[in-house]
């Protein structure tokens, strides 16, 4: 099954149509950028020759300079200085009264003027008397420097937000179809269930050998598991009953369970202390989980080899270990051997680890991870639950 291959590229798509209308973005505003800083020198030196002009002619009562001062008096968003040649400001614009009475203010702002890349503009005034004019950019050119910023924090917000509801109301409704389907599972199994254990009561009370009634046992024991197994289909979608009970005889009970179902060369084995490891658990739940970790266990060890399963302590956790000796997981794998649709079988559905670390982590407040996987040597599977005390 790809579908996480496509959820990826899905992915993929958002973030190369994201970064290609940031790129869009950035490339228009540095082409309105110097459109604007052209049109900012063109006033300038437009504003260099009425200053020029009228300063020339200042004397003179004859000389209309009104063109001039309405220039001057244009420039309402442009910071500009004026210095004479020994660096003493002459005139400032567009700064408040306070700004402009404050010596030490406007002393600043000259020389972060000169630390631009922008020349000042040199404008004769009288004969032997040079000027020189320094600007910076008005404020909104320094918004439109930051408009690519922005639009990247507004996109990546969208998106963010986009995803999460996307991908909450693709859960909830994957949730809703599941628990549909389990509880729907659980009905269909009730009649054949109770065909046979009807069939078993028969057997029981006909003349059958020893050896009969051993198999008949195991079948009802069979039976018993179907009933559980329905059982746990019926209640998906439930917050399920916890109880202190003892880590160890849960696994014990499982793995004696399996190893009865498995290969004969297929040797099964729990190490752990003489004392008990006691945490909050559903039995029927971590014993469904344990079981479908020993059962992938088979599956990859192809009839032979050992699986070993640790309980111990650690950190406030009871930990369980479940290693075997089968083929291993390949390492591109690892990240996503939780995730609804993997399996590395030909059949199935690949559903049994996503609700493994589902029962685990949001049912027991726990951790499941794979803790060390080696292609052709193995595999171990960590379970973490919360201890309680004894």
């Amino acid at each position: 099954m790809d579908i996480y291959k496509k959820k990826h590229r899905w992915k993929l798509n958002l973030v190369f149509a994201g970064v290609f209308i940031v790129l869009i973005t950035i490339g228009y505003t540095f082409y309105l950028g110097n459109r604007l800083k052209e049109v900012l020198e063109i006033n300038m030196e437009n504003f260099a020759d009425a200053y020029g002009s009228m300063a020339q002619n200042m004397d003179d009562v004859n000389k209309d300079v009104n063109f001039e001062t309405d220039v001057l008096q244009r420039n309402k968003n442009i910071p500009i200085i004026i210095v004479d040649e020994l660096d003493s400001i002459v005139m400032s614009l567009t700064y408040s009264e306070s700004k402009a009475g404050n010596p030490g203010y406007m002393r600043r702002e000259l020389e972060r003027m000169k630390a631009s890349d922008r020349k000042p503009i040199t404008v004769d005034t009288q004969v032997g008397v040079v000027n020189r004019i320094y600007y910076a950019p008005p404020f909104e050119y320094k918004l439109l420097s930051l408009l690519p910023l922005i639009i990247l924090l507004l996109l990546a917000t969208y998106v963010f937000v986009g995803y999460l509801g996307f991908s909450s109301s693709r859960t909830s409704e994957q949730n809703r179809v599941w628990v549909g389907m389990a509880r729907e599972t659980a009905h269909q199994l009730g009649t054949p269930i109770s065909a046979i254990i009807a069939w078993l009561e028969h057997l029981k009370i006909t003349d059958i050998d020893e050896e009969q009634r051993e198999i008949v046992s195991e079948l009802e024991n069979d039976v018993s598991r179907l009933e559980l197994i329905a059982d746990r289909f019926s209640k998906i979608g439930a917050e399920p009953n916890l109880e202190k009970m003892d880590v160890v005889v849960l696994v014990k009970d499982t793995m004696d369970y399996m190893e009865k179902r498995a290969p004969r060369k297929v040797e099964f084995k729990l190490v752990s202390n003489d004392h008990a490891h006691y945490a909050r658990v559903n039995k029927h739940l971590i014993n469904w989980v344990v079981e479908n970790l020993m059962r992938n266990a088979l599956d990859a060890m192809d009839g032979r080899g050992m699986i070993t399963t640790v309980v111990q302590d650690d950190n406030g956790y009871v930990v369980i270990d479940i290693e075997d000796t089968g083929k291993g997981i390949p390492s591109g794998q690892l990240k996503t051997v939780f995730e609804p649709g993997f399996t590395t079988r030909k059949r199935g559905w690949g559903l049994g680890l996503s609700l493994a670390k589902r029962i685990v982590e949001n049912y027991h407040q726990g951790k499941i991870f794979v803790k060390r996987s080696t292609p052709g040597e193995g595999t171990t599977f960590t379970i973490k639950l919360p201890k309680e005390e004894d």
